[in-house]
């Protein structure tokens, strides 16, 4: 029973990501399989850099779905997957640049009021697509997939199972909350007869991943680029957050230049065989938070189940019949979970709200990152965690830290005394 722990809350973990893995890829045209198959491979790929240290999981990034959308429409996959592999680049060369400065400079341009609230907005960010989800429609509300009074049963009643079995539960089903609100979910979905297994009949058990390689356009690679600053920004609030619920310092070990290093040569990967750029998965955090499941080889197995589950297509397929309203449910517990992470990085390091920079950059961050403000130029926007971060970032730059600069005043004094 004990070896079989470790699959089986793997196995959860993608549950978890499932459907926001997929859904970036039936957003831009590429193919559900692959995605699959690039984050387990990502994953593995980020856990041989940083020494299967960190319980974290890679997959899909959001971040790039207007580009990949845009870039797709203009020059095709495989030039935009050639833009993305550049991409990744990108971040192997921030990597090296913190390996030559190192992680102390990324400290003082990260303090804890500008990762708090960054780490808010990337779980109260989600909020929407979450109640969306909860009450029937698609993750960005345009579409009524389910009955809202039928969907809002199903959600809560998975969600209520989720918090349940966290809180009540013996052994080793305590560590299984989320499978155990996806199982009463998807029993109540089959009662309610709103379960569509077309897709598996019309699977073959077998298949293989539609692949595609890469093609180099200079067009393509030049618009790719800039793209992945902000991303990288969202990738040190995740692996923040991870620190902050794991009680370690991924920071300083192995290094936030192995994670970006990680990070990105599992986005060269995936784009080498036609998959979206990989991302630290902020639903996986969640649910690390939720289950104490601190274990990486747990996201070992949740690499490999995902690989495995790339190639037996009617698998694959019954995995996509999970109704929204499920995964909705518990994602309503996950989003908020990684928000509260946030909220106590700010009260654990007893950032002064009553100091106006603080409340500045704070009251800024929360507003652009939840609202949803974008800036743009052209094709190219920022918008989101990506546009929250940055301006977090350039906040603490700018804006003069009188608190700072009195301390530094009373320390000296003292010391003359």
């Amino acid at each position: 029973m004990k070896n079989l722990t470790l699959p089986l809350q793997g196995a959860q973990m993608l549950f978890v990501a499932f459907g926001a893995l997929v859904l970036m890829p039936l957003l831009t045209g590429l193919d559900t399989n692959v995605a699959l198959f690039t984050a387990g491979i990502g994953t593995l790929l980020f856990q041989l850099i940083t020494k299967r240290q960190i319980p974290i999981f890679l997959a899909s990034s959001f971040a790039f779905i207007a580009p990949i959308m845009y870039g797709v429409q203009t020059w095709g996959i495989p030039s935009t997957m050639g833009g993305l592999m550049a991409a990744g680049c990108v971040y192997v060369v921030l990597a090296t640049i913190v390996k030559v400065r190192g992680a102390g400079f990324i400290k003082r341009l990260l303090p804890p009021v500008v990762v708090g609230p960054v780490i808010i907005v990337i779980g109260l960010g989600l909020a929407p697509v979450a109640v969306n989800m909860a009450i029937g429609k698609t993750g960005d509300g345009s579409l009524v997939l389910i009955e809202q009074n039928t969907a809002l049963i199903i959600s809560l009643a998975s969600l209520f199972t989720t918090i349940a079995v966290a809180i009540f539960a013996k052994g080793m089903l305590k560590l299984m909350p989320i499978l155990a609100g996806i199982s009463v979910g998807y029993g109540l979905s089959l009662a309610f007869g709103i379960v569509d297994f077309s897709p598996v009949a019309n699977a073959s058990w077998i298949a293989m991943p539609n692949f595609v390689a890469p093609e180099f356009n200079w067009h393509a690679i030049l618009f790719m680029i800039p793209v992945a600053i902000a991303p990288a920004v969202e990738h040190i609030g995740d692996i923040l957050a991870i620190s902050n619920v794991t009680g370690k310092d991924f920071i300083k070990k192995p290094g936030l230049h192995r994670t970006l290093a990680g990070d990105g040569v599992a986005t060269i990967a995936s784009s080498a065989f036609g998959g979206p750029p990989n991302t630290t998965y902020s639903e996986v955090t969640g649910a690390v938070t939720l289950t104490k499941a601190f274990n990486p080889v747990i996201m070992t197995w949740t690499a490999i189940t995902a690989i495995l589950l790339a190639f037996v297509g009617k698998l694959g397929a019954l995995m996509q019949t999970i109704p929204v309203p499920v995964m909705g449910g518990i994602m309503c517990l996950l989003f908020g979970s990684i928000a509260a992470v946030g909220l106590n990085s700010l009260i654990k390091n007893h950032v002064d709200m009553n100091e106006p920079r603080n409340l500045s950059i704070v009251g800024v961050t929360l507003v652009f990152g939840i609202g949803g403000m974008a800036f743009g130029i052209g094709s190219f926007s920022l918008t989101g965690i990506s546009l929250c971060g940055i301006i977090a970032i350039l906040m603490n730059l700018v804006l003069p830290d009188n608190a700072a600069a009195h301390e530094k005043i009373v320390s000296d004094d003292l010391d003359q005394i």
